[in-house]
């Protein structure tokens, strides 16, 4: 790394001097180490953004279903008083607010599930895979000596 930046070559790995790996596997190691952060962060944010969208579908489908009680006692209410076709009306407009309120809340619910769970589960398998190619690697290097 640091030869690459002067302009040279770097040597065969073979060639290096032990100060002159460990300096390369800090560099690397913090790379990748902020590499994974960024990772996660970005997993995180996107999990939020469905987290907080399924959230306000299930309130929205909330008051829908709040309405539609309201809906229906009216209806109740008018039936009883008249007996007549504007109950009729008030019922199909209960039935309508019903429906767009399951509807919002099973998207609401899908929106969800997609947040859940909050751990950055593709950081955490990206590092897994980071920590055994690492650990592959010394164990040859070990082998090697």
């Amino acid at each position: 790394m640091a030869d690459a930046a002067k302009g040279t070559t770097p040597r065969p790995v073979g060639e290096q001097t032990t100060a002159e790996l460990v300096q390369r596997a800090t560099e690397q190691l913090s790379r990748l180490v902020r590499d994974e952060m960024a990772l996660a962060r970005a997993e995180l944010v996107e999990k939020g953004k469905h987290a907080g969208l399924g959230a306000g579908l299930f309130g929205a489908g909330g008051v829908l279903a709040l309405f539609g009680a309201g809906t229906l006692v009216t209806t109740i209410i008018l039936a009883l008083a008249l007996a007549m076709p504007a109950w009729l009306a008030a019922l199909i407009v209960t039935v309508a607010l019903f429906v767009l309120a399951a509807i919002l809340a099973l998207i609401g619910r899908k929106q969800v599930q997609q947040a859940v769970p909050l751990v950055p589960t593709a950081a955490a398998e990206s590092v897994r895979a980071d920590l055994a190619t690492a650990s592959s690697a010394l164990r040859d290097r070990g082998r090697a000596v």
